[in-house]
Protein backbone atom coordinates (compact mmCIF):
# COMPACT_ATOMS: atom_id res chain seq x y z
CA UNK A 1 0.00 0.00 0.00
CA UNK A 2 1.60 3.32 -1.04
CA UNK A 3 1.78 6.02 1.62
CA UNK A 4 1.32 9.77 1.13
CA UNK A 5 1.75 12.78 3.39
CA UNK A 6 -0.25 15.91 2.54
CA UNK A 7 0.41 19.33 4.06
CA UNK A 8 -2.46 21.79 3.76
CA UNK A 9 -4.92 18.91 4.21
CA UNK A 10 -7.65 21.30 5.44
CA UNK A 11 -7.88 23.21 2.14
CA UNK A 12 -9.98 22.31 -0.87
CA UNK A 13 -7.02 20.72 -2.67
CA UNK A 14 -6.03 18.69 0.37
CA UNK A 15 -9.53 17.27 0.70
CA UNK A 16 -9.92 16.42 -2.99
CA UNK A 17 -6.41 14.95 -3.18
CA UNK A 18 -7.08 12.85 -0.07
CA UNK A 19 -10.22 11.43 -1.67
CA UNK A 20 -8.34 10.67 -4.88
CA UNK A 21 -5.44 8.92 -3.13
CA UNK A 22 -7.73 6.93 -0.83
CA UNK A 23 -9.67 5.75 -3.89
CA UNK A 24 -6.37 4.51 -5.34
CA UNK A 25 -5.58 2.47 -2.24
CA UNK A 26 -3.12 4.83 -0.55
CA UNK A 27 -2.62 5.16 3.17
CA UNK A 28 -2.96 8.93 3.59
CA UNK A 29 -1.51 11.12 6.33
CA UNK A 30 -2.42 14.77 6.71
CA UNK A 31 -0.40 17.43 8.47
CA UNK A 32 -2.52 19.77 10.56
CA UNK A 33 -1.31 22.77 12.53
CA UNK A 34 -2.32 22.83 16.18
CA UNK A 35 -4.65 20.71 18.28
CA UNK A 36 -7.46 23.26 18.14
CA UNK A 37 -7.43 23.82 14.39
CA UNK A 38 -10.96 24.99 13.48
CA UNK A 39 -10.95 22.79 10.37
CA UNK A 40 -10.05 19.60 12.22
CA UNK A 41 -13.68 18.48 12.36
CA UNK A 42 -14.13 19.22 8.65
CA UNK A 43 -11.27 16.88 7.73
CA UNK A 44 -12.48 14.18 10.09
CA UNK A 45 -15.96 14.39 8.60
CA UNK A 46 -14.92 14.61 4.94
CA UNK A 47 -12.06 12.09 4.83
CA UNK A 48 -12.31 10.02 8.03
CA UNK A 49 -9.76 7.49 6.77
CA UNK A 50 -6.95 10.07 6.71
CA UNK A 51 -4.54 9.83 9.65
CA UNK A 52 -3.86 13.31 11.02
CA UNK A 53 -0.45 14.37 12.33
CA UNK A 54 0.41 17.61 14.10
CA UNK A 55 3.06 19.81 12.53
CA UNK A 56 3.98 23.31 11.45
CA UNK A 57 5.82 24.39 8.29
CA UNK A 58 7.83 26.83 10.41
CA UNK A 59 9.06 24.06 12.76
CA UNK A 60 11.48 21.72 11.01
CA UNK A 61 11.60 19.31 13.95
CA UNK A 62 7.82 18.78 13.74
CA UNK A 63 8.12 18.09 10.00
CA UNK A 64 10.83 15.51 10.63
CA UNK A 65 8.61 13.81 13.22
CA UNK A 66 5.74 13.76 10.72
CA UNK A 67 8.00 12.20 8.08
CA UNK A 68 9.10 9.50 10.53
CA UNK A 69 5.51 8.78 11.54
CA UNK A 70 4.08 8.72 8.03
CA UNK A 71 7.09 7.16 6.25
CA UNK A 72 5.62 8.41 2.96
CA UNK A 73 6.42 7.39 -0.59
CA UNK A 74 4.94 10.69 -1.78
CA UNK A 75 4.79 14.13 -0.14
CA UNK A 76 2.36 16.77 -1.42
CA UNK A 77 3.18 20.24 -0.07
CA UNK A 78 -0.07 22.17 -0.45
CA UNK A 79 0.16 24.24 2.74
CA UNK A 80 0.48 28.01 2.38
CA UNK A 81 -1.04 31.31 3.35
CA UNK A 82 -2.90 31.32 0.08
CA UNK A 83 -5.18 34.35 0.23
CA UNK A 84 -3.42 36.86 -2.02
CA UNK A 85 -5.08 39.98 -0.59
CA UNK A 86 -3.98 39.06 2.95
CA UNK A 87 -0.35 38.77 1.83
CA UNK A 88 -0.03 42.56 1.68
CA UNK A 89 -1.34 42.86 5.24
CA UNK A 90 1.17 40.35 6.58
CA UNK A 91 3.96 40.00 4.05
CA UNK A 92 6.51 38.62 6.52
CA UNK A 93 4.31 35.78 7.75
CA UNK A 94 3.36 34.98 4.14
CA UNK A 95 7.05 34.84 3.21
CA UNK A 96 7.80 32.57 6.17
CA UNK A 97 4.97 30.09 5.55
CA UNK A 98 4.48 30.19 1.79
CA UNK A 99 8.16 30.63 0.97
CA UNK A 100 10.42 29.38 3.75
CA UNK A 101 7.90 26.67 4.63
CA UNK A 102 8.68 24.99 1.29
CA UNK A 103 12.39 24.97 2.15
CA UNK A 104 11.63 23.42 5.54
CA UNK A 105 9.52 20.72 3.92
CA UNK A 106 12.18 19.97 1.29
CA UNK A 107 14.83 19.77 3.98
CA UNK A 108 12.65 17.42 6.05
CA UNK A 109 12.30 15.14 3.02
CA UNK A 110 16.05 15.25 2.35
CA UNK A 111 17.00 14.49 5.94
CA UNK A 112 14.43 11.71 6.26
CA UNK A 113 15.49 10.03 3.00
CA UNK A 114 19.20 10.88 3.26
CA UNK A 115 20.39 7.34 2.55
CA UNK A 116 18.11 6.87 -0.47
CA UNK A 117 16.51 10.02 -1.89
CA UNK A 118 14.70 7.97 -4.52
CA UNK A 119 12.34 6.56 -1.89
CA UNK A 120 10.33 9.81 -1.56
CA UNK A 121 8.73 11.86 -4.32
CA UNK A 122 7.84 15.48 -3.62
CA UNK A 123 5.15 17.74 -5.09
CA UNK A 124 5.20 21.52 -4.63
CA UNK A 125 2.05 23.58 -5.15
CA UNK A 126 3.31 26.45 -7.27
CA UNK A 127 0.92 29.11 -8.53
CA UNK A 128 -0.05 31.10 -11.61
CA UNK A 129 0.29 34.19 -9.39
CA UNK A 130 4.03 33.80 -9.95
CA UNK A 131 3.52 35.12 -13.49
CA UNK A 132 1.99 38.34 -12.15
CA UNK A 133 2.78 41.05 -14.69
CA UNK A 134 2.61 38.54 -17.50
CA UNK A 135 5.41 38.60 -20.05
CA UNK A 136 3.65 36.43 -22.62
CA UNK A 137 0.14 35.16 -23.29
CA UNK A 138 -0.65 32.37 -22.65
CA UNK A 139 1.74 31.52 -19.82
CA UNK A 140 3.76 28.32 -19.96
CA UNK A 141 6.54 26.68 -17.97
CA UNK A 142 9.24 28.82 -19.61
CA UNK A 143 7.47 32.19 -19.14
CA UNK A 144 9.46 34.73 -17.12
CA UNK A 145 8.11 35.05 -13.58
CA UNK A 146 7.13 38.58 -12.49
CA UNK A 147 5.09 38.26 -9.27
CA UNK A 148 2.88 41.18 -8.19
CA UNK A 149 2.11 40.31 -4.55
CA UNK A 150 3.99 39.09 -1.47
CA UNK A 151 2.14 35.80 -2.00
CA UNK A 152 3.40 35.53 -5.59
CA UNK A 153 6.96 36.41 -4.56
CA UNK A 154 6.85 33.75 -1.82
CA UNK A 155 5.58 31.15 -4.27
CA UNK A 156 8.46 31.98 -6.64
CA UNK A 157 10.93 31.31 -3.82
CA UNK A 158 9.34 27.93 -3.11
CA UNK A 159 9.22 27.08 -6.81
CA UNK A 160 12.90 27.75 -7.41
CA UNK A 161 13.90 26.07 -4.16
CA UNK A 162 12.10 22.93 -5.36
CA UNK A 163 14.04 23.07 -8.62
CA UNK A 164 17.25 23.61 -6.63
CA UNK A 165 16.70 20.50 -4.49
CA UNK A 166 15.92 18.51 -7.63
CA UNK A 167 19.14 19.67 -9.31
CA UNK A 168 21.36 19.69 -6.20
CA UNK A 169 20.35 16.42 -4.56
CA UNK A 170 18.58 14.45 -7.29
CA UNK A 171 15.31 14.59 -5.37
CA UNK A 172 12.25 13.55 -7.39
CA UNK A 173 10.65 16.97 -6.88
CA UNK A 174 8.01 18.39 -9.22
CA UNK A 175 6.04 21.63 -9.17
CA UNK A 176 2.53 22.11 -10.45
CA UNK A 177 2.02 25.69 -11.63
CA UNK A 178 -1.70 25.60 -11.03
CA UNK A 179 -3.93 28.33 -12.37
CA UNK A 180 -7.02 29.34 -10.39
CA UNK A 181 -9.00 26.30 -9.39
CA UNK A 182 -12.25 26.49 -7.50
CA UNK A 183 -14.95 24.29 -5.97
CA UNK A 184 -17.78 24.31 -3.43
CA UNK A 185 -15.03 23.73 -0.85
CA UNK A 186 -13.29 27.02 -1.68
CA UNK A 187 -12.96 29.44 1.23
CA UNK A 188 -15.50 32.31 1.27
CA UNK A 189 -12.69 34.89 1.17
CA UNK A 190 -11.92 33.96 -2.45
CA UNK A 191 -13.86 35.86 -5.10
CA UNK A 192 -15.49 32.83 -6.74
CA UNK A 193 -16.94 31.55 -3.47
CA UNK A 194 -17.75 35.08 -2.32
CA UNK A 195 -19.84 35.44 -5.48
CA UNK A 196 -21.54 32.04 -5.29
CA UNK A 197 -22.44 32.52 -1.61
CA UNK A 198 -23.76 36.02 -2.19
CA UNK A 199 -25.83 34.96 -5.20
CA UNK A 200 -27.36 32.14 -3.15
CA UNK A 201 -28.14 34.48 -0.26
CA UNK A 202 -29.66 37.08 -2.61
CA UNK A 203 -31.90 34.38 -4.08
CA UNK A 204 -32.98 33.33 -0.57
CA UNK A 205 -33.63 36.92 0.53
CA UNK A 206 -30.79 36.84 3.07
CA UNK A 207 -28.60 39.49 1.40
CA UNK A 208 -29.23 42.59 -0.72
CA UNK A 209 -25.92 43.32 -2.41
CA UNK A 210 -22.49 42.00 -3.31
CA UNK A 211 -19.46 44.28 -2.89
CA UNK A 212 -16.40 43.58 -5.05
CA UNK A 213 -13.24 45.27 -6.31
CA UNK A 214 -11.91 45.04 -9.87
CA UNK A 215 -14.52 43.49 -12.17
CA UNK A 216 -12.23 43.39 -15.19
CA UNK A 217 -9.48 41.11 -13.88
CA UNK A 218 -9.31 37.92 -15.94
CA UNK A 219 -8.45 34.44 -14.72
CA UNK A 220 -8.14 30.91 -16.03
CA UNK A 221 -10.57 29.09 -13.73
CA UNK A 222 -10.80 25.31 -13.43
CA UNK A 223 -12.24 22.73 -11.04
CA UNK A 224 -10.05 21.74 -8.07
CA UNK A 225 -11.22 18.13 -8.30
CA UNK A 226 -9.69 17.93 -11.79
CA UNK A 227 -6.45 19.61 -10.80
CA UNK A 228 -5.49 17.24 -7.97
CA UNK A 229 -5.35 14.42 -10.52
CA UNK A 230 -2.57 16.34 -12.30
CA UNK A 231 -0.65 16.53 -9.01
CA UNK A 232 -0.79 12.75 -8.63
CA UNK A 233 0.18 12.16 -12.25
CA UNK A 234 3.32 14.29 -11.84
CA UNK A 235 4.62 11.99 -9.11
CA UNK A 236 3.99 8.89 -11.22
CA UNK A 237 6.46 10.03 -13.90
CA UNK A 238 9.93 8.52 -14.14
CA UNK A 239 11.51 11.97 -14.21
CA UNK A 240 10.49 14.99 -12.09
CA UNK A 241 9.51 18.19 -13.89
CA UNK A 242 7.37 21.33 -13.68
CA UNK A 243 3.95 21.59 -15.30
CA UNK A 244 1.40 24.31 -15.95
CA UNK A 245 -2.09 23.07 -15.06
CA UNK A 246 -4.84 25.19 -16.60
CA UNK A 247 -7.91 25.12 -18.83
CA UNK A 248 -6.53 27.48 -21.47
CA UNK A 249 -9.67 29.65 -21.21
CA UNK A 250 -9.91 33.04 -19.56
CA UNK A 251 -12.93 34.70 -17.97
CA UNK A 252 -13.41 38.06 -16.25
CA UNK A 253 -15.13 38.71 -12.94
CA UNK A 254 -18.02 40.04 -15.06
CA UNK A 255 -18.24 36.65 -16.80
CA UNK A 256 -18.29 34.99 -13.38
CA UNK A 257 -21.17 37.26 -12.32
CA UNK A 258 -23.05 36.52 -15.55
CA UNK A 259 -22.82 32.76 -14.98
CA UNK A 260 -23.58 32.88 -11.25
CA UNK A 261 -26.62 35.13 -11.46
CA UNK A 262 -27.95 33.15 -14.44
CA UNK A 263 -28.26 30.13 -12.13
CA UNK A 264 -30.88 32.03 -10.09
CA UNK A 265 -32.56 33.48 -13.19
CA UNK A 266 -31.14 37.03 -13.01
CA UNK A 267 -29.97 38.49 -16.34
CA UNK A 268 -28.95 41.96 -15.12
CA UNK A 269 -26.89 41.78 -11.93
CA UNK A 270 -25.88 45.47 -11.93
CA UNK A 271 -28.46 46.45 -9.30
CA UNK A 272 -26.99 43.93 -6.85
CA UNK A 273 -23.24 44.45 -7.38
CA UNK A 274 -21.29 47.38 -5.93
CA UNK A 275 -17.59 48.21 -6.31
CA UNK A 276 -15.45 49.38 -3.40
CA UNK A 277 -11.84 50.63 -3.67
CA UNK A 278 -11.05 48.74 -0.45
CA UNK A 279 -11.14 45.52 -2.46
CA UNK A 280 -8.69 46.73 -5.12
CA UNK A 281 -5.21 45.19 -4.95
CA UNK A 282 -2.17 47.51 -4.65
CA UNK A 283 -0.72 45.76 -7.73
CA UNK A 284 -3.26 43.88 -9.82
CA UNK A 285 -2.65 40.84 -11.98
CA UNK A 286 -4.87 41.67 -14.93
CA UNK A 287 -4.74 38.60 -17.16
CA UNK A 288 -3.83 34.99 -16.43
CA UNK A 289 -4.32 32.22 -18.97
CA UNK A 290 -2.32 29.01 -18.99
CA UNK A 291 -0.91 26.78 -21.72
CA UNK A 292 -1.17 23.25 -20.33
CA UNK A 293 0.14 21.55 -23.49
CA UNK A 294 2.97 19.88 -21.57
CA UNK A 295 0.58 18.44 -18.96
CA UNK A 296 -1.74 17.20 -21.70
CA UNK A 297 1.00 15.55 -23.77
CA UNK A 298 3.30 14.20 -21.02
CA UNK A 299 0.79 13.42 -18.27
CA UNK A 300 -2.27 12.72 -20.40
CA UNK A 301 -4.20 15.15 -18.21
CA UNK A 302 -7.33 16.98 -19.38
CA UNK A 303 -9.73 19.23 -17.41
CA UNK A 304 -13.21 17.72 -17.33
CA UNK A 305 -15.47 20.36 -15.70
CA UNK A 306 -16.30 23.48 -17.77
CA UNK A 307 -16.38 27.02 -16.38
CA UNK A 308 -20.19 27.17 -16.61
CA UNK A 309 -20.61 23.81 -14.89
CA UNK A 310 -18.15 24.82 -12.16
CA UNK A 311 -20.03 28.05 -11.37
CA UNK A 312 -23.37 26.23 -11.41
CA UNK A 313 -21.98 23.58 -9.07
CA UNK A 314 -20.82 26.23 -6.61
CA UNK A 315 -24.03 28.28 -6.65
CA UNK A 316 -26.25 25.22 -6.27
CA UNK A 317 -24.12 23.99 -3.37
CA UNK A 318 -24.40 27.39 -1.65
CA UNK A 319 -28.14 27.56 -2.25
CA UNK A 320 -28.53 24.27 -0.37
CA UNK A 321 -26.04 25.23 2.33
CA UNK A 322 -27.43 28.70 2.98
CA UNK A 323 -31.00 27.44 2.97
CA UNK A 324 -30.11 24.83 5.58
CA UNK A 325 -28.31 27.41 7.73
CA UNK A 326 -31.33 29.73 7.53
CA UNK A 327 -33.75 26.90 8.27
CA UNK A 328 -35.51 27.33 4.91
Amino acid sequence: MPRALITGITGQDGLYLSELLLSKGYEVFGLIRGQNNPKYALVRRTVPDVKLLTGDLLDLSSLLRAMEQAQPDEVYNLAAISYVAYSWENAMLTADVTGKGVLNMLEAVRLYAHDDLSKVRFYQASSSEMFGKVQEVPQRETTLLWPRSPYGVSKVFGHYMTINYRESYGLHASSGILFNHESPRRGPEFVTRKVSQAVARIKLGLQDELVLGNLDAKRDWGYAGDYVEAMWLMLQQDEPDDYVVATGETHSIRDLLDEAFAVIGVDDWSRYVKQDPRFMRPAEVDLLIGDATKARTKLGWEPKVSFSDLVRMMVENDLAEQAALAGK
